[in-house]
């Protein structure tokens, strides 16, 4: 699964994490986790095993979304979408151990109605609650412990 290059809104960031993968792999991949770490999610919960087809409930910005995994590669690569008010969204992660840390690029993708309506306004949106789960994301995992602080 990749994202739509062709999607009115595309993303793609990525951060270098100084953490060992199984750590960063571990706190990403924790679905049911997630609020306690990124103040964007506030609440999520995985229906069963993490594997492509499981689905997943969450909340973020206000919105209810639930979203299909469509792969899993283990300390490599995930990715999941689904619609939601209005938006297809496909996001795909990954995750390179390199020397100076562990390599998280992330991308995504927003089609529909609400992004066609205000494009600007939906990637400003989409890079800002990015770059903050990167951010947060390097940070719980560079303490060394796997847990928030919050």
């Amino acid at each position: 699964m990749d994202i739509n290059r062709n999607a009115p809104v595309v993303v793609e960031l990525d951060i270098t994490v100084d953490a060992p993968l199984e750590t960063v792999w571990n706190l990403h991949t924790d679905i049911d986790a997630w609020p306690k770490w990124n103040a964007d999610i506030t609440r999520a919960h995985l229906r069963g095993e993490l594997k492509a087809g499981a689905a997943f409930d969450w909340e973020t910005a206000g919105l209810a979304i639930t979203s299909t995994v469509a792969e899993v590669s283990p300390m490599g690569r995930i990715a999941w979408g689904g619609p939601a008010h209005g938006i297809d969204g496909i996001h795909v992660w990954t995750f390179e151990a390199t020397e100076a840390g562990v390599v998280v690029r992330t991308r995504e993708s927003w089609d529909g109605e609400p992004v066609l309506a205000d494009p600007a306004g939906m990637h400003a949106a989409l890079e800002g609650s990015l770059r903050t789960w990167l951010d947060e994301l390097k940070s719980v995992a560079e303490r060394g412990t796997g847990t928030p602080t919050r």
